[in-house]
């Protein structure tokens, strides 16, 4: 009961921060347009209102501090119920809260973890909903006592932007549990924040594969990763921090199975910054193009599809620019599988070439790019496309999983990739 306390009070206190933060942002929002009505010409030519100058801005003034005194307020009376839940463990967090955080975390996850703010998820391996206590000296007794069978053959499953673990199941069924029936896999989720960087999950991911296979009370004859759209960049990126650090994990994946991952970007980001283009425009609604730029930094990485670091650093993150991503091969001695969706019902349909799946276009999916440099080596045997269904379908639909399952049949059958 206390835990459940606990939860619910550090959701609370995270809410009202952002409450918070989201009045102020809204009050800022209403002063500028304000300034711009009352001053068209200085607005056109660029210039910001000063605040707190007259009546006007002290009104404004006054309702930052009220609104930021109140939630601090709430934070003190919540803090010593989020902290008692913190030192505690506690069952399987509410699969409706869960999504909810991951869909806030895919929108706004970089903010929540630069202020601190305890609705950030952390990122973790888990195991029917718990994460393995992977941290800590007793490295690989905590992993028995989560699994009582851990197994020699791991299988980690890596969700989307805005997503959760619990998006792989439907009506009791899902890749993990099938593919673990029928083929012997301990199925594994990888829990992270989708709104940080898909270079800085990408490394956090490779340090937590490095730990988690070393630590394994059996040795990992055999890793195969499953992701799904952003999670593939981030395994992809996992990868090759992996191979220039010389960690050793990466000799265990045998392997990689993209489904619907945007290889080369999403044109939905793209569509984003014209938007906020548009409105920025107008004197009038160029306050509101800063609501365009709250979406996260994973999302801007979707734009060409970042996977490190120089990919961004130093660059505005919500002008268009031109694609300047460095080459990241496919690694090396993997058996590397991408699949992709298009709602249209044949291979040359008009609206699966323009729609792809609804969310990523079919060759980007496939690592199909006009520079040939920027294309992706997936062998024509390992490529596969799905006619009639959208981004979502790609989790659960039983033609998908039968032919998962016949790729790592067929590694079972020749020994690995």
């Amino acid at each position: 009961m206390i835990q459940n306390l606990g939860n619910a009070s550090a959701d609370l206190q995270g809410l009202a921060r952002l409450a918070v933060e989201a009045t102020v942002g809204v009050t800022d929002l209403v002063e500028s347009v304000h300034h711009a009505i009352s001053h068209p010409v200085a607005s056109r030519l660029g210039f910001r209102p000063v605040r707190g100058r007259g009546l006007k801005g002290a009104i404004y003034m006054a309702i930052r501090g009220l609104t930021r005194a109140v939630g601090s307020g709430v934070e003190v009376a919540l803090a010593p119920f989020a902290a008692h839940a913190a030192r505690g463990g506690g069952p399987a967090p509410d699969p409706a809260r869960k999504a909810l955080l991951a869909a806030l975390n895919g929108v706004v996850g970089d903010h929540l973890a630069a202020s601190g703010n305890p609705l950030a998820l952390a990122m973790s391996v888990q195991y029917e909903g718990q994460p393995l206590p992977l941290d800590g000296p007793d490295g690989d007794e905590g992993i028995v006592g989560a699994i009582p069978q851990p197994g020699t053959r791991l299988l980690l499953l890596i969700h989307g932007l805005c997503l959760d673990g619990g998006r792989w199941t439907r009506e009791s069924h899902g890749q993990d549990t099938d593919l673990a029936r029928e083929l012997g896999f301990t199925p594994l989720h990888l829990d992270y924040n989708s709104g940080l960087h898909v270079s800085t999950n990408g490394r956090a991911l490779a340090d937590l594969l490095e730990t988690l296979v070393a630590r394994w009370p059996e040795p990992v004859e055999q890793l195969v990763i499953l992701a799904h759209s952003m999670g593939g960049l981030v395994a992809r990126s996992a990868c090759h921090q992996a191979r220039v650090s010389g960690q050793a994990w990466l000799g265990s994946l045998r392997h990689l199975i993209f489904l619907g991952t945007p290889h080369h970007g999403s044109p939905l980001e793209r569509w984003g910054h014209l938007l906020e283009c548009g409105l920025a425009a107008s004197p009038y609604a160029n306050a509101f193009a800063r609501l365009g730029k709250l979406r996260s930094a994973g999302i801007t990485d979707l734009r060409h599809g970042n996977l490190l670091d120089p990919d961004w650093q130093g660059l505005e993150p919500f002008a268009q620019g031109r694609d300047t991503r460095q080459q990241v091969p496919l690694p090396e001695g993997v058996a590397c599988c991408t699949m992709a969706a298009t709602t249209g019902t044949h291979d040359h349909a008009l609206k699966g070439a323009l729609l792809g799946d609804g969310l990523v276009p079919m060759d980007s999916a496939l690592g199909r790019h006009p520079e040939a440099r920027r294309c992706l080596a997936f062998p024509e045997d390992r490529i596969w496309l799905g006619h009639g269904m959208n981004h979502m379908d790609l989790l659960v639909r039983p033609e998908v999983y039968a032919q998962i399952r016949r790729w790592l049949s067929q590694g079972q059958a020749a020994g690995g990739a």
